[in-house]
Order: C-alpha cells, then sequence, then structure tokens
C-alpha cells in the first residue's frame, strides 16, 4: 500500500531536475576551485621532494602531511569538524555555499595528491634538457612537467568531480541542497521508494556521464591522439 506522503510518479520530475541542477552547481564551483588550487598545489609538493626541482625537506613533509590528513578524514566528519569555520566563512552552515567549504577541502587535498602522483610518472630527463636549455623552474614545471602529464591530470578530474558527486549526496543530507537532500529528505525520511529509486538512476546516469566525458578528454590529450590532429591539420 502506498504510503499517503509519497510523492506522485508524475510529480517526481519537479523534484528531481531542480535539486539536480543544486548539485551540478555545487560541484561545478568545487571543481572550479579545486582545479585551481590542487593543480599548483601537487606541482608545489612534487617539487619540494627531494627530486625535485627545488627541494625542501621539511617543507615538504609539513604540506605532505597536511594534504594526507585532509585525505584521510572521512568527508562527514570532515563536515562536522569545520562548521564554525564554515559559519566563518559562508554565514550559514546550510545550504550550496556551506557545502562547498569542505567539499572544495576535501577535493584539493585528494586532488593535489592525484596531481602529485601524475608529476612523478613524467620521465626526469625531461626536466634535466629542460634545465640544461636554460628554462627557469616555473617554465620547466609548466612545459616539461604539467603538459606531459595532461592525461594522467585530465583522468584525475574525472575522479575528483565523481568523488565530489558523492561528497555532494553527503552534503545533502545535513540540507546542503541537491540530490542528497531529496533523496534523504523525501526518499528516505519519507520511505517513498519511487522518489529514492529516481536519485538513484539520476546520480548513476551522471557519474556515467562524467567517466564516459573524462574518457573522451583524456584520449583526446594522449600524445597519439594529438599527433594524429597535428598531422591532419597539416593535410
Amino acid at each position: 500500500m502506498r504510503h499517503l506522503d509519497n510523492i506522485p510518479l508524475a510529480d517526481i520530475p519537479a523534484l528531481i531536475f531542480p535539486a539536480l541542477l543544486d548539485t551540478l552547481i555545487m560541484v561545478g564551483i568545487v571543481m572550479a576551485i579545486v582545479v585551481l588550487v590542487g593543480i599548483p598545489l601537487g606541482a608545489l609538493v612534487h617539487n619540494l621532494a627531494p627530486h625535485g626541482l627545488f627541494p625542501r625537506p621539511r617543507l615538504h613533509a609539513v604540506l605532505s602531511g597536511i594534504v594526507s590528513v585532509g585525505r584521510s578524514l572521512p568527508f562527514l566528519i570532515l563536515m562536522a569538524a569545520i562548521v564554525p569555520f564554515t559559519r566563518f566563512i559562508t554565514g550559514t552552515n546550510i545550504g550550496i555555499a556551506a557545502a562547498v567549504v569542505p567539499m572544495s577541502i576535501a577535493g584539493i587535498a585528494f586532488f593535489t595528491r592525484i596531481v602529485e602522483n601524475s608529476l612523478r610518472g613524467v620521465p626526469t630527463n625531461l626536466a634535466r634538457v629542460a634545465t640544461a636549455s636554460g628554462a627557469s623552474p616555473l617554465q620547466i614545471i609548466r612545459t616539461a612537467q604539467l603538459s606531459e602529464a595532461v592525461p594522467s591530470i585530465i583522468g584525475g578530474i574525472t575522479i575528483n568531480t565523481i568523488a565530489m558527486i558523492e561528497y555532494s549526496a553527503i552534503a545533502g543530507s545535513i540540507g546542503a541542497g541537491g540530490i542528497g537532500y531529496v533523496a534523504v529528505t523525501y526518499g528516505y525520511q519519507r520511505f517513498d521508494n519511487g522518489v529514492m529509486l529516481a536519485t538513484i538512476i539520476v546520480l548513476v546516469l551522471l557519474v556515467a556521464a562524467v567517466q564516459k566525458l573524462g574518457d573522451s578528454f583524456v584520449r583526446l590529450a594522449t600524445p597519439q591522439a594529438r599527433t594524429r590532429h597535428r598531422a591532419r591539420a597539416a593535410v
């Protein structure tokens, strides 16, 4: 027997689509912050290591430790632990603005480590050649490190975006809005299986779309694809 408070099936799209838009806005803002901060921070952590361009073991240990702490905390605990900081920054602890703060902190820590690992995969001889040719450290990072790690970094952005979609669902459970809020408020608390199923389907499709788009960009960014593109442009 259907619960009296259940949302009619015909009204579920009107409930889901605005929530999906909130999720996309939330994740979009977070990922913009994550990429803008995570790429230079990952490059800095990598090059402060003993094998980097400007090794500083103590500073590297401090930054790496901070990143590790940010990565190791479960998101729900992190979100609860920094509520005073979130309220100080945004003036509230509910809504999209409040969710962006803990999501950005968690995302930056995760993405910084991805960038660092991506740069480790770049052959060190490229940096040596660039150094011998007189390039500055900033030029070496940009042309000999980051440019060669682009496919791996794009793959990392894809993984990070999917993680932020998952985090946005968790943030929705405390009133941040989005798909997670609908799933908890209408699907779980009201035992509305129709809404719960709809939110699951939307999240699965959203993650699949992000993965598909990310894989396409990785293929386009591989050296072989770039070589073929230049060859076609020259014809």
